[in-house]
Order: structure tokens, then sequence, then C-alpha cells
């Protein structure tokens, strides 16, 4: 039950406290640094009617409720508030803990006290892996600061709200959905609401470094037996003459590097006998990363990725992409997946069913799977929610979309792994929608020129056994993508008779198809939902792509099936997607072994 008087005091002394806290540039490789986890068990309140947000200063009689006890700080009345709310555990989705928040939208307030004792000498970072969507966070009764956006990370440089002893962190969280949010209103996954990433402080020496990058150049003919590696950083601040190191053991490379002006090293080495990183062998060699007492260690493969003509290049070889669509959701059971061990399983079935790729869709997926994947070998793609009927005019919505785009990229940029930054899926043809996307695709390869740009395109236009792929985007992108479900939404007997003419002198993704089928409903293949009807959709469509001139890979739609409001249909979908080659517990169906038996003939 929500405590509303209690709450609403609670936070118009949150909102009267001045804010000393301030958002600042995502730290890469937290993962490295000296951390305190926050995960756990968190206190919540549901705030259906956003009574939080009272302002007792314009109704002073709501604070007769406690006359007995009225608290004299903010931080009194964050212990009187929460001391005998439920729990959750974060990281983790509000809609698959509490039974009633299965399909709410709305705000719950989550709050997690604890003991911390600040280095001398050093800053405190508050670090938030992704909540979703809308983050007010406050520290010990004051305002941190305020963020938008459900999967990237994000923090906060707290060290004047820190306590010695006992600290306090209140979050507001708001999954609703808005017209102007990237995603927008309608989109094809569950919502779920909450911290859904971990939570920790980390401490810092007043400069570090912020962010670095390794890359391997690609390397002329004849000339394999030396590469060249770029390496840059960044520190926190713009100081010049700072030291920064940089160690690859196994490279022999032992360098001190000085900052310029602007608080920036980057330097080109030469190394010798490079192992390339691919999914044959994912080597990833020791780097270590210093400045002052902090070094940081990362596991950094190299290689090269380039579209030539119509073949994909890694490490100048021709590959063909044997691929999956993945959303993130755990396992069994559903729910937002958040660990190692959630992605290790999701990604050894991709590895069963023959991937060596997989596209994370529709949004940037959690540190931990695209570091499991890089480790086992499988390439990814990595997308931002920019996803069918976006706000193309709003310039709001642009810089959202430009933010997340901006925190994927910093985030991963040093995975050997991912090798495409998709920057759409589906989005409906328009000139405001060429100039919003083309944008993003020029600030992404302003970013990262090392990776390829695509999107899942719409097919531009069909007439009987014939497809043409027309997108204006074809300019901006390297990789040509598009989704098509011939056999489903297109209700066409024979998918493999149809033909495809894509304009393009590119590689071509296929990067959805398929359709559903309920795991153990058995009937006629021309029976819809049934494994067979599954199975003989994938058989034609997987003839119709060998026909594809220029294919360089695919990624079906979808590797297991995974809840969404959408889905309605009682008895067979009951709020799932049932596209999966794998229930949503687990389970092959026939369509696995057709799409397995073809990636063993690639």
């Amino acid at each position: 039950m929500i405590k509303k008087i209690a709450l609403s005091c609670l936070i118009a002394c949150l909102l009267a406290a001045t804010a000393i806290a301030q958002e600042i540039p995502q730290v890469a490789n937290v993962l490295a640094r000296q951390t305190t986890s926050l995960n756990g068990e968190w206190n919540y309140i549901v705030d259906v009617q956003e009574e939080g947000y009272y302002d007792y200063r314009m109704n002073p009689m709501r604070w007769g409720f406690f006359a007995d006890a009225k608290p004299k700080r903010p931080e009194d009345l964050i212990e009187y508030d929460f001391d005998k709310s439920p729990t959750m555990h974060v990281p983790g989705d509000w809609n698959t803990q509490d039974p009633q928040l299965y399909f709410y939208e709305g705000t719950v307030w989550l709050k997690r006290s604890f003991e911390y004792h600040p280095e001398e000498g050093h800053r405190t970072l508050l670090y938030f892996g992704a909540v979703n969507y809308d983050t007010h966070v406050y520290v010990n009764g004051r305002k941190a600061g305020h963020h938008i956006g459900g999967f990237t990370p994000f923090n906060y440089d707290v060290t004047d709200l820190m306590r010695d002893g006992s600290n306090t962190v209140i979050v507001k969280v708001d999954n609703k959905r808005h017209a102007e949010d990237v995603p927008t209103q309608i989109f094809d996954w569950w919502n779920y609401g909450g911290i859904t990433r971990d939570v920790m402080l980390v401490s810092v020496e007043p400069t570090y470094v912020e962010n670095y990058k390794l890359s391997l150049n690609k390397t002329p003919t004849g000339k394999k037996s030396q590469r060249q590696i770029t390496f840059s950083a960044k520190l926190n601040k713009a100081e010049t003459g700072q030291t920064v190191t940089l160690s690859i053991p196994e490279l022999k490379v032992k360098l001190q590097l000085a900052t310029t002006a602007d608080g920036t090293v980057q330097t080109v080495l030469k190394v010798k006998n490079l192992q390339l990183w691919s999914p044959e062998n994912p080597k990833r060699y020791h780097v270590e990363i210093g400045l002052g007492s902090e070094v940081m260690v990362d596991s950094i493969g190299f290689r090269t990725i380039e579209a030539h003509g119509k073949q994909l290049l890694l490490n100048g070889e021709p590959i063909f992409l044997k691929g999956i669509c993945m959303h993130e959701e755990k396992p069994y059971g559903g729910g937002r997946a958040n660990s190692t061990a959630d992605a290790h399983t999701l990604l050894t079935w991709a590895k069963e069913l023959g991937c060596n790729f997989v596209r994370l869709a529709h949004y940037p997926h959690n540190e931990y799977t695209i570091r499991e994947a890089e480790r086992m070998g499988i390439l990814v793609w990595s997308e931002i929610p920019v996803y069918w009927t976006i706000a193309w005019t709003n310039p709001q919505t642009y810089q959202n979309a430009e933010r997340q785009l901006t925190d994927m990229i910093s985030r991963d940029q040093n995975r050997a792994n991912v090798i495409i930054w998709s920057i759409a899926n589906e989005t409906p043809h328009s000139a405001e929608r060429d100039q919003f996307l083309g944008r993003l695709a020029q600030h992404a390869r302003s970013l990262d020129d090392t990776r390829l740009i695509s999107m899942a395109m719409e097919v531009g236009s069909a007439s009987n056994y014939h497809n043409r792929l027309r997108d204006n985007m074809h300019e901006y992108v390297d990789v040509v993508s598009f989704n098509q479900y011939i056999g489903w939404y297109r209700d066409v007997n024979d998918a493999a008779k149809m033909t495809w003419e894509i304009p393009y002198d590119k590689p071509v993704i296929v990067s959805e198809f398929g359709g559903g089928a309920k795991y153990g409903l058995h009937g006629e293949k021309n029976q819809r939902w049934t494994e067979e009807f599954q199975e003989n959709l994938y058989r034609e469509n997987l003839s119709m792509l060998d026909k594809i001139d220029g294919l360089a890979g695919t990624t079906p739609w979808i590797l297991k099936d995974f809840r969404s409001p959408r889905r309605v249909l009682p008895g067979i979908q009951d709020y799932y997607n049932r596209k999966g080659l794998l229930s949503d517990d687990g389970e092959k169906k026939k369509a696995w072994h057709i799409l397995k038996a073809w990636y063993e003939n690639k």
C-alpha cells in the first residue's frame, strides 16, 4: 500500500534540498575499478498517482499526521517513510518480483541504506548500469541528478553528498511510455521497470582515466607480420602533463604518455606476431592502463571488420554471419536478464544452434552479455531503441537517441566482437526520418570508424513473387539489412519462389524472418501456431535466402520466446511472442533443427 502522506513529505524535503552532485560522463570499464556494490535488497513504495511530488508547503496541514514524530531532516524522513515497506532485489525488474506489478507502468521509489567509509583524497561516484526509464536519484536527502533512458549506464559524482558511516540512496523510477521517448509509446517487448542492472559506488582519484580505446588499424597488403594498434585515452579533467601508462606484456608493450592540454593521449603502436580475435580463436590480451595509483585491467582482442563490395571481411577474410536475434530476457521464467550466468546460458544456446553472430535487439544489452559473447567467440550487432514511429521532428527525441548511441559506443568500444552499430529498426520512410537517422549514422561514425553502421530496414515494395528494397538510408550504412516475414505477416504460401532485388553494392543481412509456434502444439504444416508450420516456414525461407545476391548473414527472429503485452491470444501466446526457436523454458522447437542444419552447411 502506498504511504502517500509520508512519501509526499519525503519528496518535498528532497526537492527543497540543494543539489550539489553532478552527472559526469560515463566512466569506462567500471568493473575493473575500486567499487562497492549496492546490489541486494532495496525497500520500495509504489506511487501510482505521483503523490511523492506533492509539495507540503502548499498544504501544511498534511504535516499534522506527524505531530508526534515530525522529521527534522530529509534523511530522518527517509527512514520513517521506508522502514516498513517491502523489498525487491536489485538488479531486477519489479514486474516479475511483485505479482501486483506484472503489467505496471508508472512510478516506484526504491531505497537502499548502507555503511560506507569514503577513502580520503578520493572522489566517490555513484554508478547505475541501467534504470528503466526516467530516473531521479537522491543521496542522503540531496538531489544527485536526473537521467532519461533505460538501457545505458550513467553515473554521478556524489563525493560531497556522502557521509562517513550510514548513508541512504533513494531512486525514483518511472517507466511510463511517452510519444517523444526512445523507444516511443508502442514497442513489442515487455516494458520491464526498475533498477535492472548493477548499482555501485566507485572510488577514484580526483584525476582519473575517464575512457580509453585500443583498436587495430587496417593492414596494407603484404605487411601482416607487423600490425599497428591505435591507443587513445581521456582524463576526466583537461590537464596537461599527466602520465598515462599502457602495458600489454604479451606484446612487449610498456609505454608512458603525457597528456596534452585537453587531458588526452594518443599514439600508434607497432606490434609483431599479433594473434587476431575471431570466432574460431577469440584471443584476448591482458592490458593494463594506469594513472597515479589506479591501474585498470582489461582483456582486449584485436581484429578488423570491413565491407568490400557485397562481402563482409573479418581480418581481411570473407565471413558469413550465422546469427540469431536475442532479447535481454532471462533464460527461464522471464524477467530482465542481468548477470553473466544469464548471458552464458543464452549464448550457449546460440552456439549450439551453430551461430557465430547475435543481433542484440532492440536496445543495448548488459555489459556482461557483450563481454561473455566476446569470451565465447560470438560476434555482436548492438542497437539503440529507435524503433518504429519515433518523434522525428522533436529535438529532445533526437538528443535522447544520440545520447544512448554515444553511451553504447563509449561502453563497448573496446570489445572486439562488436562489429555493427545499429541505429534503428523498422522505421517508416519519410524525409524527417532520413534526416534524423542520417545524423545518427554520421555521429556514430565520428565516434568510431573501426566498426560498421547498419539498421534494420523495411522492404520498400513487393508484387507477386518479386521484392525490391528501397531505402534512402543506403547512403549512410555500410551493411544493408532488412526484416521480412514472408509466410507469416505476408501470407505467401511458397516463399521459395520469392526473388529479391537489392540495388546496392553492399553486403546484405536479413535481420529478421520467422513465424510463431507454441512448443508442443502439433498439426499440419499449414496450421498456424504448430511446430510443423514454423518448421516449414523456415525450410522455405532458407531456400529463398540462398538466392539473395550478396547475402552476408542472417539473424532470424528469435532465439527464444519472450514476453510482450501485445501478444494476447489466450492458450497460444498468453503475453509471449512465440517466434522463438526455443520455448520460454528453453525447449527446442522443430524449426531449431532446420536452421541448425542450414548453418552447418554454411
